[in-house]
């Protein structure tokens, strides 16, 4: 099994959110901190608005900021929404299922199985038990002060988002 890197670089960007969570980040130094390429970086991001992981503003004060608390994101959750579109093995695909063993294969049955295994064991991981306590991560994603004076939201909105 092999993740795809959307579903990688969406972990990356909900770890930087999350270490960072009094500040409006910017895609660009999640790009320069991760490792990852500004295109392929802003379509993951979409896909994270779009699913509600992340909240997004244009314009100067804009970047991007969590839409829940670390501990309501499922890990389990965000690979599924982040995989469902890849199929697992070419008979998981009704529409490009060209396996002539599909009718009576019973590994199908338990690929799923194992599958399905795999994203539970994920489910009960959440982002805050990713980052939370990880000084690793932390000294590696963590922005600069100064950044984080220039890229922080207003006191306000940061309320409202805790509230929702």
């Amino acid at each position: 099994m092999r993740l795809t890197l959307r579903t990688n670089l969406a972990a990356r960007v909900l770890m930087f959110c999350g270490v960072n969570s009094n500040a409006t980040v910017k895609s660009v130094q999640i790009a320069e901190a991760t490792n990852a390429s500004g295109n392929h970086l802003a379509q993951v991001i979409h896909q994270l608005q779009q699913f509600g992981y992340v909240q997004t503003r244009r314009g100067r004060g804009g970047g991007l900021v969590l839409a829940r608390s670390p501990d309501k994101i499922s890990i389990g959750s965000l690979f599924r929404d982040f995989e469902a579109e890849v199929p697992f093995a070419e008979c998981f695909d009704p529409a490009n299922n060209n396996c002539p063993l599909t009718p009576s294969c019973r590994l199908s049955g338990h690929l799923r199985g194992a599958l399905e295994a795999f994203y539970g064991s994920l489910d009960a991981l959440t982002l805050r038990d990713l980052i939370e306590g990880n000084s690793g991560l932390e000294r590696m994603l963590n922005l600069l002060p100064h950044e984080v004076a220039s890229s922080s939201m207003q006191p306000v909105e940061r309320e409202r988002l805790a509230g929702e």
